[in-house]
């Protein structure tokens, strides 16, 4: 699945089960299964990519799906927004320890950075229930762009629950579909969305005055 880019893969997979686990970024029972649980998950997510194209990881946390997705598409240009300053300086780790040109690190909130940040694609995982999440990621996504939301089982009825947010910010064609059939198991449920012609002001909505990230 990761191909040319196994050996960047491999490195990344050592970050996230060493300094990843010591900063708290990621769990330790988690370092069983990170390449089935997350980064062969993430991994097949670059297929629902048109590339290449600009993306936008909205609260990357320790990097899945953005660094994953910036490994196997480096002809896209990648953004790893995230507010917490810790998290963010893991990912500057490694941006730079994999060389990863394609990317760059920015601190800040969706919220903060809707009109300044605007991508083809938005991708999301573990954030917020879409009800929550349709706002930030739509206010980084261009007029027909599209968000890329990684769900579990649950999705369906995430979406069904998410309906009358997503209809209100005008988005279009939101469904579920599968990627990494017959590569992971089960497929990973996705809810893509395509923004509309008002793309990229819903993500102040809601904005409490004086927000901002923590570390």
């Amino acid at each position: 699945m990761f191909g040319p880019v196994l050996g960047q893969a491999e490195r990344y997979a050592e970050l996230l089960a060493g300094p990843g686990v010591e900063r708290g970024l990621i769990g330790p029972r988690e370092t069983e299964r990170l390449w089935d649980r997350h980064l062969m998950n993430c991994a097949v997510v670059a297929e629902l990519i048109p590339d290449p194209c600009s993306v936008v990881d909205l609260g990357s946390g320790a990097g899945l799906p953005g660094i994953v997705l910036a490994m196997l598409l480096p002809d896209s240009r990648f953004v790893l927004l995230e507010p917490m300053a810790r998290r963010a300086a893991f990912l500057d780790e490694c941006v730079r320890v994999l060389g990863l040109g394609n990317a760059e690190v920015r601190r800040g909130r969706a919220e903060d950075m809707a009109g300044q940040l605007v991508a083809d694609v938005v991708t999301a995982r573990a954030v917020a229930p879409m009800d929550r999440l349709a706002p930030l990621a739509l206010g980084l996504a261009r007029p027909g762009g599209l968000v890329l939301a990684i769900k579990g089982a649950g999705a369906a009825a995430e979406l069904a629950a998410a309906g009358p947010v997503l209809r209100r910010l005008g988005a279009q064609d939101a469904a579920v579909v599968e990627a990494g059939r017959g590569k992971v198991s089960p497929p990973l449920a996705v809810i893509r969305v395509t923004a509309g012609p008002a793309a990229g002001r819903h993500g102040r909505e809601g904005r409490s005055p004086g927000s901002h990230g923590t570390a």
